[in-house]
């Protein structure tokens, strides 16, 4: 009888096992980067997001501002910051801003003309004379929209920020 199993097949039969091995686990090592690039994107993308609500709002409760300063008489703004329409933002790709400013203290409603959501400021530097701004930042979370299916049932992501200014 022969013996066909020499040393120099059993090694070539072992450098196969190992070469598949490594090719196993590389591939296992490969799978976890990708994974793991893949929500350090999504996180990124959702803090960014975050912060782009935040600097909206700051903004946008500054110009409120603002126009109550310079003006008598001051009727809630609302924006829609997403490029062109409103149909975008529903789609996740903009953010939906709405300012509401009311009067504290010395307010006169008959200096205005006779308009819903304005309130008029019989004089801004009497005392007891504030605004009180509610910005509101609403978008949709693209990564979570994926999960949902749609668009339409993602839920919004609202940041609220509120100023007590004193004309």
């Amino acid at each position: 009888m022969i013996n066909t199993t020499t040393p120099k097949n059993m090694r070539a039969a072992f450098s196969m096992i190992t070469a598949i091995f490594v090719i196993v686990i590389m591939a296992t090592v490969a799978g976890f980067i990708m994974s793991l690039s893949g929500k350090m994107v999504q996180e990124t993308t959702t803090q960014y997001k975050k912060e782009q609500a935040i600097l909206y709002a700051k903004s946008y409760t500054e110009y409120a501002i603002m126009a109550a300063t310079t003006q008598t008489c001051v009727k809630r703004i609302k924006a829609f910051v997403d490029g062109s329409t409103l149909a975008s933002t529903n789609r996740g790709d903009g953010y939906r801003i709405k300012v509401d400013v009311q009067y504290v203290g010395n307010t006169n409603p008959q200096a205005c003309p006779n308009t819903v959501g304005t309130t008029a400021i019989s004089d801004p530097s009497s005392e007891g004379a504030f605004i009180l701004v509610d910005t509101y930042v609403r978008y949709r979370d693209t990564d979570t929209s994926a999960a949902f299916g749609s668009s339409a049932s993602v839920p919004w992501v609202t940041y609220h920020r509120r100023t007590l200014q004193r004309l």
